[in-house]
């Protein structure tokens, strides 16, 4: 009856077996150093020290910056911004990313040319989405161009964003996943919702546990950064595996276990 309540996981077995076994698949395409020796990326001055003031020039600033950080090479790729999905259409995209409705970026390129990303010009105003959003897209040429993972793959997306977490940007792209806002005038109010990105609040929360559970990261700084959401599945997640002590998935050598 007084009994301590066992953990539980916030997501479902499957999942976490997908994303369990992605780790792996990232690990052995990318190796496993990448993961324990990436800078977990915030929003904060110390890691974004450039002045955002929402126009294309500043734009381009935080590309390079997030780029560099991905260890892509920012002049092999060429930025560039959409008002709507239909601006850019499958036929001009070979390489297109993302559904036509709501997606928050694009990737796309003839395998001969220079790599191409376009970026939502309403996310001027949003630099935590912009950040997402570029991240996301520049996995997508860490995975695509290379012919690490083919395009049609099903899971090619979700193993997408769960590269912005492997990589160090997963505080990013999890406080994205789900946005709840209010809005108040004089004379009106309301609230929107929206998502961005193909993992879930819960999935994400449990693969910044499992990330920092590789890194023996047992209450890592950057938790507080989460929103209060993502902070909370993190939580659930991160007693979960320590009270099973679960084995870490990657190995010291530098590759999947």
């Amino acid at each position: 009856m007084f009994g301590l309540t066992k953990p539980k996981l916030p997501i479902s077995s499957e999942d976490k077996e997908w994303t369990d076994q992605s780790f792996v698949r990232l690990a052995g395409l990318l190796g496993s150093q990448r993961l324990r020796e990436s800078t977990v990326m915030l929003p904060t001055p110390e890691h974004f020290p450039d002045p955002y003031d929402g126009s294309e020039e500043s734009l381009q600033v935080m590309f390079r910056r997030v780029a560099k950080q991905m260890q892509v090479d920012p002049d092999d790729v060429e930025l560039t911004l959409f008002m709507n999905s239909e601006d850019l259409t499958r036929d001009m995209t070979p390489f297109y990313s993302g559904k036509s409705s709501g997606a928050a970026g694009l990737y796309y390129h003839e395998p001969a040319e220079r790599a191409q990303i376009a970026v939502k010009g309403d996310d001027l105003k949003d630099p935590l989405s912009l950040v997402a959003s570029l991240a996301h897209e520049i996995g997508h040429i860490i995975l695509l161009r290379p012919g690490l993972v083919k395009r049609e793959e099903s899971d090619m997306e979700p193993l997408n964003d769960l590269l912005t977490v492997f990589l160090g940007f997963g505080v990013f792209t999890a406080n994205c996943a789900f946005r709840f806002e209010q809005h108040q005038s004089y004379d009106r109010q309301g609230w929107s919702a929206r998502r961005q990105g193909y993992l879930s609040e819960q999935m994400f929360g449990y693969a910044l546990a499992r990330f920092a559970y590789e890194r023996a990261e047992r209450k890592p700084k950057w938790v507080a950064h989460l929103a209060t959401n993502v902070a909370g599945y993190f939580k659930q997640s991160m007693r979960w595996l320590e009270s099973r002590d679960e084995p870490q998935l990657l190995s010291d050598g530098g590759r999947a276990a």
